[in-house]
């Protein structure tokens, strides 16, 4: 996957492409927030092997937080194709 800057959403990576940057994200505290349902919560991890120990929380010690990525596709297949950012 690959986020596009002209449309700002998740779209399919281009022809051998592994890896692209994501732009800088603003993270602006908002109360009682609710998600929207059709974002992909892509989890973002500290490094990239994706390994580390699972806490109590269910979380591992590499997770980071998840980035909410409009999308125009289902949510399900970037869950199955396993798209994740890294710091």
């Amino acid at each position: 996957a690959r986020w596009d800057r002209g449309t700002q959403q998740l779209e399919e990576s281009k022809p051998k492409e592994l890896f692209t940057e994501l732009p800088t994200f603003l993270f602006m505290p908002v109360r009682n927030r609710v998600p929207t349902p059709s974002d992909y919560r892509c989890p973002c991890y500290k490094v990239l092997s994706r390994k580390g120990t699972l806490l109590t929380t269910g979380h591992s010690t590499n997770f980071v937080l998840y980035l909410e990525m409009p999308t125009d596709q289902e949510v399900s297949k970037w869950i199955k194709a396993g798209v994740a950012s890294f710091l």
